[in-house]
Formats: C-alpha cells, sequence, structure tokens
C-alpha cells in the first residue's frame, strides 16, 4: 500500500451550504428533511449508520448499523442483547450514532443515552422482519467465537425445523432507543472550511451554534 497514494485521495465539497440561521429550530425536524433528501438520492443503504459504543473501561467500539425509526424522541436500532454492542450499552448507556452521505456530502452525528425499547415494540418490528432473518436471530449467538461458518448454518438448519412457520421473538434480541442530548450537521464546503452546526439540548429546548470546521 503506498502512502502518497492515499494522501492524494481528496475532492472539493461544493454541493451545498449550512448555516445555523437556516436549520430547523427542531434537530429532528432537520434530521428529516436531510433524511428525505438521502432517499431521494439513490444510496444503498440509506438508513446506515455507525454506532459507537463504550466499555466500562472506557474501550470504545464502533460498528455500522441500520436506523429502523425515529419516534418517542429518539432514533431507533434493533440487535442481540449479548452482542458486544449489548454488552456495551449494559456497561455504559451512552452512545454516539453517526450517518456519511457521501453523494450529498454531509455527515449528522448524534449523542445520547441507550434505553431498551419495549417488548412489545420489539416484537412488532420482529414479525415484520423475513422468514429467515428472523430464524437467524434465534441461531446466531451474536459476537461469540464460532469454529467455521457450518456451526451457524447447522443452528440455522436446527431453527428452521423448530420454527416451521411461527417465529417467536428470542429473550436476548430487540430494539434500543438512543435518546439524543447532541445534534451535529456537517455540510461539505470547498478548502476544507465545512459548515458544521450543533444542537445541545437544554431545559428550554436546543441551543443551536455554529463550530468551526
Amino acid at each position: 500500500m503506498d502512502d502518497k497514494e492515499i494522501q492524494n485521495l481528496r475532492r472539493q465539497y461544493s454541493k451545498s451550504t449550512l448555516s445555523a440561521s437556516s436549520v430547523s429550530k427542531d434537530p429532528f425536524k432537520q434530521f428529516e428533511k436531510w433524511f428525505q433528501e438521502v432517499l431521494n438520492s439513490g444510496f444503498l443503504e440509506p438508513n446506515a449508520m455507525t454506532l459507537a459504543t463504550s466499555s466500562k473501561n472506557g474501550r470504545p467500539t464502533a460498528r455500522v448499523v441500520l436506523l429502523k425509526g425515529v419516534h418517542d424522541g429518539g432514533f431507533v436500532f434493533y440487535t442481540n442483547y449479548k452482542s458486544k454492542k449489548g454488552k456495551d450499552i449494559e456497561e455504559n448507556p451512552f452512545g454516539c450514532l453517526l450517518f456519511f452521505w457521501d453523494k450529498l456530502e454531509r455527515q449528522v452525528r448524534i449523542e445520547g443515552k441507550i434505553e431498551k425499547v419495549s417488548q412489545q415494540e420489539s416484537e412488532e418490528y420482529f414479525n415484520t422482519r423475513p422468514y429467515k432473518s428472523r430464524v437467524g436471530a434465534w441461531a446466531s449467538k451474536q459476537s461469540t467465537v464460532i469454529e467455521s461458518r457450518s456451526v451457524i448454518v447447522k443452528e440455522f438448519l436446527k431453527y428452521m425445523m423448530k420454527f416451521k412457520t411461527h417465529v417467536p421473538l428470542p429473550d436476548v434480541w430487540g430494539g434500543y432507543r438512543l435518546i439524543p442530548d447532541s445534534f451535529e450537521f456537517w455540510q461539505g464546503r470547498p478548502n476544507r472550511l465545512h459548515d458544521r452546526v450543533r444542537y445541545t439540548k437544554n431545559k428550554s429546548g436546543w441551543k443551536i451554534e455554529r463550530l468551526a470546521p
């Protein structure tokens, strides 16, 4: 790998602008506006977001998950509660979401506390998933070490035989909701003089500020 080749990977950003005076006073409405533009822009996974969590010892981990809802004051995703992310959240219930939409030269960073959604909400979503995805939630002991792919395939086939029609919600699977106390909207601009607008939660609502790039 050639470092110079990597160092020379750069582009100018010039598609749009962002200012503290032009954004919505409500960060959820601003997110909705941008997300609708994302949905109209042909992204492969428009709802993909990086979720960063940290263990009780402060060791961070990040991975890409899929946004599955924005309601009740938070951003919802689903996973195995016994996974690495689930264990992190149990130890330290604060996290960060990052959306990066390169076609629009935009990022959104959202920080806050993470809590479980209700079992009813998890079950309602689980039942919308394709049959084999529901079976897979039973088959995979997420984040555990396995000897080979055949291990998970055998588990998958076992649960297909067990749940031929109705697949119940596993006890260890469900949703989380990140309740934001901070949003940052980032718009790429020429010469790396990017536009950054931050919302910070306070007693009266949201404080809006421009940040240096």
